[in-house]
């Protein structure tokens, strides 16, 4: 039993430190990136694919998409349609952060447009840019997420790719862009993602910004659903790290395990948030110079 609650432990505090979100949230500007960002303070791009039904719909036949519904329990993951109003919080969260330079990829499949932004990133060193930057680009161009689904953000190429009709889901990818741009050395920072367990800090972080913004400025009932999302989304990566040193029998119930483990952090967070009207909107927020 001692050991059961030992490795109980192990999963429970990496899922803890997701959610040490600082509140009130607080922005970040140009000023905090180190790099080129000649279009900081405009609007991001937003590039949104055209609706095809057949396409779209694979989040519903896609085996790993419906795997991931079922881990999240929510229908809108890889959902492939995305409401204007979840483009309109991450436009927002952006442009409040000054990410300009980011281009938001709505269910889109542009692979020339991956290739020439990927190797015009001034931002990552050649030396990683042109290596890791191709094979990044060939994994998009092979494998589309128009199709595979997987939200994410790209550094090589500063695009971050959605196809989850969910808010904290955009906020947590764009978190990811906040946190590379406001690296010295994006392409080190990149690459140290590969590393067992390095990850788990990059998630947090982002899964942390996320949360923080989210209960600052968002509605309850989305900073209510931002908790039983991101926590179990992040046992993923815990469950993921942990079982890559066990065999499958075994790993499976480790990474079952830590998703569970997230659903039951994250449903008590979400029970534990306030029942306040959230405050100002963020936008007056920065106006006024807080």
């Amino acid at each position: 039993m001692r050991i059961v609650l030992w490795k109980s432990a192990i999963w429970v505090l990496p899922l803890l430190a997701c959610g040490c979100a600082t509140v009130p949230y607080q922005f970040t500007s140009v000023a905090d990136y180190p790099g080129q960002y000649p279009l900081a303070r405009q609007d991001p791009e937003a590039v949104r694919g055209k609706p095809i039904g057949w396409l779209d719909a694979s989040g519903w036949y896609w085996p790993p998409s419906l795997f991931d519904k079922l881990l999240l329990w929510n229908a809108k993951v890889d959902s492939h349609k995305i409401s204007d109003e979840t483009i309109e919080v991450l436009v927002q969260f952006c442009r409040e952060n000054e990410l300009g330079d980011t281009e938001l990829r709505i269910n889109a499949y542009t692979p020339g447009d991956e290739w020439r932004r990927t190797f015009r990133n001034q931002n990552i060193h050649p030396i990683w840019r042109y290596p890791i930057g191709f094979l990044s680009w060939l994994y998009y161009t092979v494998l589309p997420g128009r199709f595979f689904g997987g939200d994410n953000y790209n550094p090589f190429s500063n695009t971050l790719n959605l196809y989850s009709d969910l808010a904290p889901i955009a906020l947590h990818e764009a978190g990811h862009a906040r946190d590379f741009a406001r690296q010295r050395y994006k392409g080190i920072y990149a690459i140290l993602y590969i590393v067992p367990f390095f990850d788990l800090y990059v998630e947090a972080v982002a899964s942390s910004t996320a949360l923080s913004y989210e209960e600052t400025y968002r509605p309850l009932a989305e900073q209510k659903q931002a908790c039983r999302l991101l926590y179990p989304a992040y046992g993923t990566y815990v469950g993921g790290n942990i079982g890559q040193f066990f065999e499958e029998c075994i790993y499976w119930p480790i990474y079952l395990g830590s998703v569970a483990v997230g659903h039951v952090v994250g449903l008590t967070a979400a029970a534990g948030l306030p029942e306040e009207p959230p405050p100002q909107p963020a936008e007056a927020c920065r106006a006024d110079g807080q």
